[in-house]
């Protein structure tokens, strides 16, 4: 989403700009699964982000654009009449409105094209003149912005990253490293036995618990990663939903754990079916076992595509089989089992992808170490920001890293989930140019408006796509205003850069 509002906002400025999409789709996760959209304060959200949202309002408006349901028949908190947005859509739209923008604009689109990791880019100094493509396809630029939620341009040009949690004593905050104690969100409510015979640790842990130790004390860091899930789109209409299919190698032993935790009581399952129009849902993780594939994903940030490919076909079998589990063993209780077997996936979602999304949800991976390293502090206020360039609001939102064997006072283990962190930043923030652009002398004509410098838990608020979309905005006018003076991109003036940002 960050990369097609860069592409439009610079192309609306006259330049010839070039969008180079890996896969066949465009818009990420907005167009991914994400249709609930997480907003934090709705003032907050301008520009071409909030022109996405308007388009969304102007579909929905025609009568024609409810199938399978009426317009007066879905209310949601994030939908109000009387706004001229409109922020809960079906994935298909996203992307229609997506691909309306990027033609309006001419913005040639390539498709299907990944940077070559190893001899991809091209410098002379500190600039970017060319990146190969695995294919050998050449494109050269004088400016180039790295939208993607992994970083590949940015880490293949030679810009420091880090990925990973900081500990809290890097930069003074509180929120960040390892959260045990704090992690009471998504969390088992009782004391759940982790071994495949209850009270025998000789016959082994169950499976989706990790046999490590938590890794440190709270506070501390470590190189994990917060989960992925597929954000699905799901819909209980009998003419529009495809039972869950049984994935191959389908293992009902993978979700032991699910089952004993439901078996106590767990209603947790159907907690996060976030509606959105005709009748279907943006479907999220919710609670302790559900479809966040915990400690699945630590060396996703830095891995190959090929080791890459192997995280997401893992995740998707696990997530499929979570909903196959759900709507069809035994072990599930009666009540749960057929109330999920009542939903199914949207047919006419990701239609060429067995209606299962094409995007999974990158929560995290690298991020930018620059000049000025976004964290807890400024998102507070605490440290002043002063070059915005765009404004945060949501929750400092980690989802959990790991799921591990505690023990309580009288010695019996039992299952936790460690790293779920959800504080509110207290009011809207604004996110600092530097945040934005790599140390000069790593690079001078990039731009990085997705993996944004800054700390995992101030990335937990910033990494909401309505700010990508902002930031994507941001980074394409300032592309441009360095192309116009001459000069790099770190040395745009800001007021110039404020005073454009403020106008559109």
């Amino acid at each position: 989403s960050g990369g097609v509002t860069a592409a439009v906002a610079a192309a609306r400025r006259g330049r010839r700009v070039v969008l180079i999409e890996p896969g066949r789709h465009l818009g990420g996760l907005t167009s991914g699964g994400l249709g609930a959209t997480d907003i934090g304060k709705k003032n907050a959200i301008g520009g071409i982000s909030r022109e996405f949202y308007q388009r969304v309002k102007k579909h929905y408006a025609d009568p024609a654009a409810w199938k399978y349901g009426r317009p007066e028949d879905f209310r949601s908190n994030q939908h109000d009449p009387r706004e001229d947005v409109m922020f809960y859509f079906e994935p298909h739209v996203a992307e229609r409105i997506y691909e309306e923008m990027l033609r309006e604009a001419r913005v040639e689109v390539v498709r299907g094209e990944r940077l070559d990791l190893r001899t991809g880019v091209e410098k002379s100094g500190s600039d970017i003149t060319a990146i190969t493509m695995e294919s050998g396809q050449r494109f050269r630029g004088r400016v180039f912005i790295d939208a993607t939620y992994e970083g590949d341009l940015m880490a293949a040009a030679g810009v420091s990253f880090t990925f990973g949690r900081e500990p809290n004593a890097a930069f003074d905050e509180t929120l960040n490293g390892i959260q045990l104690a704090h992690a009471k969100s998504h969390q088992f409510a009782g004391k759940v036995d982790p071994y495949v015979v209850e009270g025998d640790p000789k016959s082994g842990l169950l499976p989706r618990i990790q046999d490590i130790p938590v890794g440190g004390k709270d506070g501390e860091g470590d190189r994990k990663i917060q989960a992925y899930n597929f954000r699905m789109c799901l819909t209980k209409v009998d003419a529009n939903r495809v039972p869950f299919p049984r994935p191959a190698g389908y293992d009902p032993k993978q979700y032991a754990l699910l089952a004993r935790a439901l078996q106590q009581g767990a209603t947790h399952v159907f907690g996060k079916f976030d509606l959105i129009p005709n009748a279907k849902t943006d479907t999220n993780n919710h609670g302790p076992f559900s479809t966040d594939n915990i400690g699945m994903n630590w060396d996703y940030p830095d891995a190959s595509y090929e080791r890459r490919r192997e995280i997401v076909a893992e995740h998707r079998q696990y997530q499929q089989g979570y909903l196959y589990f759900l709507a069809n063993d035994p072990a599930v209780p009666a009540k749960i089992r057929e109330a999920f077997a009542q939903w199914g996936l949207a047919k006419d979602e990701f239609t060429d992808n067995g209606h299962w999304p094409h995007q999974i949800y990158v929560r995290e991976a690298r991020r930018m170490t620059a000049d000025v390293v976004v964290n807890e502090n400024h998102l507070k206020r605490k440290i002043p920001t002063p070059r915005s360039v765009g404004m945060g609001s949501y929750n400092m939102d980690s989802h959990n890293v790991q799921r591990i064997v505690v023990k309580d006072a009288d010695g019996k283990a039992y299952v936790r989930n460690e790293g779920d962190v959800q504080v509110n930043p207290g009011r809207p923030y604004p996110i600092d140019y530097g945040a934005l652009v790599p140390k000069k002398a790593e690079c001078s004509n990039l731009l990085v408006p997705v993996c944004v410098s800054c700390t995992h838990i101030a990335y937990g608020s910033i990494r909401m796509e309505p700010v990508f979309m902002i930031l994507g905005q941001s980074a394409a006018t300032a592309a441009v205003l360095a192309l116009d003076q001459g000069v790099a991109v770190q040395d745009v003036p800001y007021a110039d850069l404020s005073a454009r940002l403020l106008a559109d």
